[in-house]
Order: C-alpha cells, then structure tokens, then sequence
C-alpha cells in the first residue's frame, strides 16, 4: 500500500471482523463493538492476530482492552499503520 487510506483501512478492518465472526460486513457500524458483534476472547485474539498480519502492525494487549468499539479499532490500526510508514520511509 504506497498510501495509507482511513477507507481502506475500515474496510480491511470490517472485513477481517466480519471473516472472523462469520457475519455480513453490512451488519458491522464503527459504534459496533465487537462483543454486540458476538466476538468472545478467543475471536478477538484472532482478530487481533489478523490485524497484525494485514497490517504488519503490534497491536499492544493493554491499549487493545481499551478500544470500545469497531471506530476505536480503525482509528488505532490507521494510526499505526502511519507510524509505520513514516518508519519506513526514515529507515
């Protein structure tokens, strides 16, 4: 991804959610959280660990116990996939 793209990270977000729950991204909202989502600990470890993956991204367990919902979850993989990038591009 030569751009980091806050659409495209939603929709790479939904659709991991959605795989991993098995359910229609059209039922997932960025005010969902993904326990209304039917997600239990382990589908948000798998969750988490798809993230990282699509990503290349490290998620850190504390600061993923404070995301509340969907949004909270696109915004914080957004951020660091531009920390990321920059990274990237300094190295």
């Amino acid at each position: 991804m030569s751009q980091v793209d806050k659409k495209d990270t939603y929709e790479k977000v939904v659709g991991i959610i959605a795989h991993k729950l098995s359910i229609d991204s059209q039922t997932i909202s960025e005010a969902s959280t993904l326990h209304d989502l039917g997600a239990d600990s382990i589908d948000l470890v798998k969750i988490i660990m798809s993230l990282e993956e699509q990503f290349s991204i490290s998620i850190d367990d504390a600061k993923a116990e404070t995301l509340k919902n969907v949004g909270d979850v696109v915004d914080y993989v957004y951020q660091l996939s531009l920390q990321n990038k920059a990274n990237s591009t300094n190295e």
